[in-house]
């Protein structure tokens, strides 16, 4: 037997220490806000045509991103500080990307006054070589990728001509060509021709160029001292149009003629044929109107239709014609109050009627006009349809989104009645053969050639009314879904299944075949291909799927006639795939409470997904919390969700303080990703990593009880949560936003349930707010109140009692709770006035309540400052009443105006008991 000595016991005392701090040094921290800085965001994803290469950026919250071009089974090849605008060329031998100053630097030109140039970077993917072009603001490769086209900005910001140095590279033998003051330009289809607009100093050389980059030879299509505008091939790439006009003296808007040429081509010995279409010379143009270089040119797809906007002409206004006086004339009879007008007085200088040119025979239909503002065309086929709501505008009982809809012959103008008074209208078939709409939840189909209108869901023999949906107005369907290609059938979607209904015939087809409605599973169809906007249902289908109780989500396969197949459906959130063009490789994100939306890459089969991104490694050092759903019932009988935030270092038994932030239905949101980040919310990361748990309720609205309901269905889920054993019932706080800020702001005048509440930009009198306008757009709120998220049903003037009984400014002598108000004194959408009516009114009735005003901030805290300030404070609101920490000075005595910038919100009311005492 060994003699235990002294030695051996320092040394097993020492070995002890040194086990112990290893074992504290791999303690895990608890999240704060000095830590987010840490935290990134992936952006600037993309995909090889091949599937070979990945581009992704990690954007931190603070600081410069870094961007990495890889090869998606290998290893990275190039990074670049701040490189955005990634794209690859079709042959996968390039990939381009700008990459701009870092923070520090641009942030020195803007104080500056200059602006923040960046430079373009030309990465060979087989040698890894990089070739860079100084200040470049815009790029684009060939479809053929023989050659890339780079912008640079103009030399001067304050100059007349909008043109600017463009260098067309030559990827193939790296010759460059430079041409001066381009103001637009576009590779044809199939990248042989390249057409660019010169807009100079004094319009010398003004014109519309062509190179064919067959053998380089440049071609002048059409010059002259004039602007040249909206430059667009067709889709073929052998026919090209432009706008070209002057301005006349006394008038505003250019007088505007339209330019085509046909069959341009590689290798072409001419010009081939050239049109012109001059509107002042056409009696069928309307003698006020000039067409518009504010609106797109926009070809037909069998080329014999041009598609653009006309405008009214204006006389310029003399100065000394101007009245002096300063006035706004808000008149009853005004279809736009002048609010709205204000705000879209900007658009509506470039407001434009959109209208066609009948290319063979030049006829001109104007498709839009005051009466008939909105027109959607299909470039497939000769039909429009046109919405006409002049019976409802002025109509201010009822919501603003009801019209009448024609169909329009875009050949020869012929209008035809299709229905009156319609809410819902859900757009064009692809083929732009039919118009679809619905009443009531069912879906009607019109076919512009037969002129019949047939009841489409009617077929199925089931209701498609979405009866989930609360707004006080008529119930819609659940949508339209997709079209097949062979133009014979519409898919439309229901709670959760789809159906495939034949446009011909009476045939309906359950396309998942009822599983969606047997196990509860959203289903809706998902397009890999961006570019096709139909589905062939003669092939197997992608579609996404959404457990509505589960929470579960991915992808499933389906043949017409046959059950859904599983390829990935996950106990997490499966974004939405990318497909790489020519390649069966996918690459999508998937995230988790605790897991970062990082990227996957799979194949068609979402078989042996692998993880391509890791944003945010060291998550690993830190306490994360975990997700559990609760099912509850409100008051009113209503099956409802939650999301339930667990503490990090959570022990069954337990009871924690809890704080509940809510909205309309956040059940969903239970395996979103918590990503620490500035802004005006409780983190569900960082509360639950120190300590608390987070409540995240389902919310669902009676008519004309906005407030009643939120308060049924807030206080059903948290006695819920309490019964279960998670929540101390004595140490629940209340957190909500905007509409979550008027619930949060009611609630607390209903109930002293709560130790505390917090509420920003909250809405506190229904009444004032019904009457005055959202900022942002220039709208009065009433519609907004009464129809859309407030869900009255009635105006104040039919119910004040109810808008009174819905109001938290009229219950605040019943507060019995703390509450603290944000607002921002810039706010676009709930006006300011609100925050300061309720904390008027508490502080009149001797509550405790604090209002932290942000000056010149809107809805949302912008300022990354202020950001930081309001999380700190919020943060020590919770800590302070539901975990007893001690208040800062601000909560305990306020902080005078002038000490505002001396005082922040760290300085605790200790601190200033040590001052007091030291004074003594």
């Amino acid at each position: 037997m060994r003699k235990f000595t002294s030695t051996h016991f320092f040394a097993i005392i020492i070995g002890l220490l040194f086990f112990s701090q290893a074992v504290i040094g791999q303690e895990k921290k608890p999240l704060t806000l000095d830590d987010y800085d840490q935290w990134n965001s992936i952006r600037n994803t993309s995909i090889s045509p091949n599937g070979v290469w990945m581009s992704y950026s990690y954007a931190p919250n603070e600081g410069d991103s870094k961007l990495y071009i890889r090869k998606i089974e290998g290893d990275t090849l190039r990074t670049a500080i701040n490189g955005r605008q990634v794209d690859f060329s079709m042959d996968n031998k390039w990939a381009a990307y700008l990459v701009a100053p870092s923070e520090k630097e641009a942030e020195k030109l803007k104080k500056q006054g200059k602006p923040t140039p960046s430079s373009l970077e030309l990465l060979n993917l087989a040698t890894n070589s990089v070739s860079s072009i100084d200040n470049a603001s815009s790029y684009s490769f060939s479809k053929n990728s023989n050659y890339i086209a780079i912008q640079k900005p103009p030399s001067d910001r304050k100059a007349e001509h909008k043109g600017s140095d463009l260098i067309l590279k030559n990827l193939n033998t790296d010759k460059s060509l430079n041409i001066g003051n381009v103001s637009s330009y576009a590779f044809n289809e199939k990248g042989n021709l390249f057409a660019y607009l010169v807009d100079a100093d004094g319009t010398n050389g003004n014109g519309l160029y062509i190179i064919d980059l067959s053998n380089s030879r440049t071609w002048p299509l059409h010059t002259g001292a004039f602007s040249y505008n909206q430059m667009t091939w067709n889709e073929a790439g052998d026919q090209l149009a432009v706008l070209f006009g002057t301005k006349k003296e006394g008038n505003i808007e250019l007088d505007n003629t339209l330019y085509w040429a046909s069959k341009l081509s590689a290798g072409m010995s001419s010009l081939g044929n050239q049109s012109t279409y001059v509107a002042e010379t056409d009696s069928n143009f309307p003698t006020d109107k000039v067409i518009s270089e504010y609106s797109r040119l926009t070809w037909n797809e069998k080329n014999t239709q041009l598609y653009f906007g006309v405008k009214e002409q204006v006389k310029e206004h003399k100065k000394e014609d101007e009245l002096k006086a300063n006035v706004d004339v808000w008149h009853w009879k005004d279809e736009r109050v002048q609010s709205v007008q204000m705000v879209q007085a900007n658009r509506e200088r470039r407001a434009t009627f959109s209208s066609v040119l009948n290319l063979a025979d030049k006829k001109f239909i104007q498709l839009e006009n005051e009466d008939m503002p909105n027109v959607s065309y299909s470039e497939k086929s000769h039909w429009a349809v046109g919405q006409n709501n002049t019976k409802y505008r002025n109509d201010v009982t009822i919501p603003g989104n009801y019209a009448d809809i024609y169909s329009i012959n875009t050949r020869t103008g012929e209008h035809k009645l299709i229905a009156e008074r319609l809410y819902w209208k859900l757009g064009l078939s692809p083929n732009g053969e039919w118009t679809v709409f619905s009443r009531n939840g069912e879906v009607f189909g019109y076919n512009f050639s037969s002129g019949s209108t047939t009841n489409l869901t009617a077929k199925a023999g089931v209701s498609f009314e979405n009866k989930d949906y609360d707004s006080p107005v008529e119930k819609p369907s659940y949508g339209v879904a997709g079209w097949s290609n062979d133009g014979k059938w519409i898919v439309i979607n229901n709670k959760y299944d789809l159906w495939a209904i034949a446009l011909n015939s009476n045939e309906a087809k359950n396309l998942t075949q009822g599983l969606g409605d047997e196990e509860e599973i959203q289903f809706r169809l998902t397009q890999l291909d961006p570019e096709v906007k139909d589905y062939d249902l003669k092939k197997p289908l992608l579609l996404s799927a959404y457990g509505e109780w589960t929470k579960k989500s991915g992808y499933y396969t389906v043949d017409m006639g046959k059950k859904p197949k599983v390829l990935r459906y996950e106990d997490s959130m499966i974004g939405r795939p990318t497909k790489a063009k020519d390649a069966n490789t996918l690459i999508y994100t998937e995230q988790t409470f605790v897991d970062f939306p990082d990227y996957w890459v799979a194949d068609l089969s979402f078989k042996n997904p692998k993880k391509i991104t890791d944003a945010n490694p060291q998550q690993a050092n830190y306490k994360w919390g975990k997700r559990v759903l609760v099912d509850y019932t409100d008051q009113r009988g209503n099956k409802l969700q939650a999301t339930l935030a667990l503490p990090a270092d959570y022990q069954p038994g337990k009871k924690y303080p809890m704080v509940m932030y809510f909205y309309e239905k956040m059940s969903q949101r239970h395996h979103q990703y918590s990503m620490p980040t500035y802004d005006d919310r409780p983190h569900m990361s960082t509360y639950a990593s120190n300590g608390y748990l987070v409540l995240m309720p389902d919310i669902v609205f009676d008519e004309g009880k906005p407030g009643s309901s939120a308060l049924d269905d807030v206080t059903s889920a948290a006695k819920e949560v309490i019964k279960l054993g998670y929540a101390d019932p004595e140490r629940i706080g209340l957190q909500g936003h905007s509409w979550g800020g008027y619930e949060s702001s009611f609630i607390v005048t209903q109930t002293d349930m709560f130790a505390a509440v917090v509420t920003g930009a909250p809405l506190t009198n229904l009444i004032s707010m019904y009457n005055i306008a959202y900022k942002q757009s220039g709208s009065l709120n009433g519609p907004i109140i009464e129809w859309s998220q407030g869900r009255m049903g009635v105006s104040p003037w039919e119910n004040m009692q109810l808008y009174q009984d819905q109001s938290p400014l009229f219950h605040a002598e019943n507060i019995k709770t703390p509450f603290l108000l944000l607002h921002g004194t810039a706010d676009g959408a709930v006006d300011w006035n609100q925050g300061l009516e309720f904390y008027s009114a508490a502080r009149r009735l001797g509550k405790e309540v604090i209002m932290l005003s942000y000056p010149d901030e809107p809805h949302h805290l912008a300022n990354r400052d202020n950001q930081k300030d309001f999380q700190i404070r919020m943060k020590q609101y919770f800590d302070h009443y539901l975990k007893d920490a001690p208040a800062p000075l601000w909560m305990t005595e306020g902080i005078p105006h002038l000490d505002k910038k001396k005082i922040g919100p760290e300085v605790m009311e200790e601190k200033k008991e040590k001052q007091a005492s030291r004074c003594d």
